[in-house]
């Protein structure tokens, strides 16, 4: 594992750890990535020299993808984890509840 200097900054300053792994592909172009994958899916990028770049992803449904687009509900998310102590519990007292 080696690491990149980072750019523009002093000797042994560095930006991140980067690992090398050669992966041979089988005879169905499959490879087994479970020693070096970190995560469950991956969103993977083919450069037009046939370089794959591989970025960690997840799916979200269309619902939560348009909440999140929603400035004003993100806004008071944020303005509550700012301030947790100006939420309120919810009364639930009438609420049915589950046998």
């Amino acid at each position: 594992m080696g690491q990149l200097p980072l750019a523009g900054c002093p000797s042994g300053r560095y930006a991140r750890q980067v690992s090398t792994h050669f992966v041979e592909l089988q005879d169905r172009k499959r490879a087994n990535l479970a020693r070096i994958a970190q995560h469950d899916a991956y969103l993977v990028h083919v450069e037009s020299d046939g370089t794959l770049i591989w970025e960690p992803a997840t799916v979200i449904t269309e619902a939560e993808r348009r909440l999140m687009q929603d400035a004003a509900l993100m806004a008071q998310i944020e303005q509550s984890r700012q301030d947790p102590g100006s939420l309120r519990r919810r009364d639930r007292t009438g609420a049915p509840r589950a046998d």
